[in-house]
């Protein structure tokens, strides 16, 4: 029976091990949970709230879903109109026919030294050595020169009776010829406008000192030679003077005619080649280039309006060279014109201010000083106050006809 007691000994012993690892494992296993599901101290679970007797639970509302936000149209940006500048209004320009006209009424209306010394010498009953020498001072006055004015003076004693004049329109008709004959209608005095080569331009330079009216009359002369049907292109090589680049294409555009400018500053030369270079490309009759205002004493100034005229002539013979001249300058302008016609071979005279105060005097005098004629005059502010010059009409203007 012995070994019966120890069966019953090793189940005993073998269920207290197996209940001992339930035990542990049991243990084990709360242990993890409590871990991953902490308590807090103190907190409670709220009662469920009981609804007060006798008073009806209230339905449940339900909110209203809000509408939709309708989704933004895209954005159309739209371009801006680009800005139409109007095209400026392009004039006709005064026929030359009527110029003339128009400007001898003006010179025979202003006070003209010439004709206030004829209209002097009429008036005395007897005319004596005095009165012939007060006439020759008058007319020297007048800038006509000394050696014109001693001419005419002598010319006048010879052909009227020394003791006195019996008819004062024979003695007018003698001065005006003899004026005539001093401001030769013989002189050739229309512009070249012949292109100096095949394909090339006619060329025409415009020179002068600063306050002579310069830019002004080459304005004008585009305005004259657009009257006469020619196409014509501005050169502004006048780039030291901004206000003469802007003076220039305003004067350009008013008859539709293009300006070519550079910079400030830049090479005058360069600008007046760009000039006859263009009107060369475009077929276009004639280039006026307008040159800064020289001063006759600056040396260095008038070499490089030498320089801009050669430049020129690698694309394009200079065909034209016209000096700007103030007529109520004098015997200064007689010196300018001297300097200017030693640099660049001038081969016309513009009179500008031919009229008031001036003395009509200088027109003969320069013509005789340089052997240059007067080609074209200005008696006037407006835009068309420039003409041909007509030997006969000027006469019969300072003469009060």
């Amino acid at each position: 029976m012995d070994w019966f007691f120890w069966v019953i000994i090793g189940i005993v012993g073998l269920a207290i091990v197996i209940a001992s690892v339930v035990v542990i494992v049991d243990r084990r296993r709360q242990e993890l949970e409590g871990a991953e599901r902490p308590e807090l101290e103190g907190e409670a679970e709220e009662p469920p709230v009981e609804a007060e007797p006798g008073v009806p639970e209230a339905p449940a509302v339900e909110e209203p879903e809000a509408p939709a936000e309708p989704e933004p149209e895209p954005q159309v940006i739209a371009e801006p109109e680009p800005e139409v500048i109007p095209e400026p209004e392009v004039e006709q320009p005064e026929a030359l026919a009527t110029r003339w006209t128009r400007l001898r009424r003006r010179l025979a209306g202003s006070n003209n030294a010439l004709a206030r010394a004829l209209a002097d010498l009429l008036a005395v009953d007897r005319i004596d050595a005095d009165t012939w020498d007060d006439f020759e001072t008058t007319l020297i006055m007048s800038d006509l020169g000394v050696g014109p004015a001693t001419e005419l003076t002598e010319t006048l004693r010879r052909k009227l009776a020394l003791d006195g004049v019996v008819d004062p329109a024979e003695a007018k008709r003698v001065l005006h010829d003899e004026l005539l004959a001093l401001v030769d209608p013989t002189l050739d005095r229309s512009l070249n406008l012949t292109p100096g080569a095949p394909g090339a331009p006619a060329v025409v330079l415009v020179v002068g000192v600063n306050g002579t009216g310069k830019t002004t009359t080459v304005g004008k002369l585009a305005r004259v030679l657009v009257a006469e049907d020619r196409s014509v292109v501005l050169g502004a090589a006048d780039t030291f003077r901004a206000a003469a680049v802007e003076q220039l294409s305003t004067w350009g555009e008013r008859v539709g005619v293009h300006t070519v400018r550079g910079s400030e500053g830049a090479d005058p030369a360069s600008v007046a080649f760009d000039a006859v270079a263009q009107a060369a490309e475009q077929g276009i009759d004639v280039a006026i280039v307008d040159t800064a205002g020289r001063l006759h004493t600056k040396t260095g100034l008038m070499d490089e309006l030498g320089k801009v005229k050669r430049v020129i002539e690698k694309k394009a013979p200079v065909t034209e060279v016209l000096l700007v001249l103030d007529a109520t300058t004098g015997q200064n302008g007689m010196t300018q014109a001297r300097i200017f016609a030693e640099v660049v071979d001038v081969t016309g005279i513009v009179l500008t201010k031919l009229d008031g105060s001036a003395k009509g005097g200088i027109v003969i005098q320069v013509q005789r000083e340089l052997g240059v004629p007067v080609k074209l005059v200005g008696l006037g502010e407006g835009v068309d106050d420039l003409a041909v010059f007509e030997p006969g009409s000027f006469v019969q203007g300072i003469l009060g006809d």
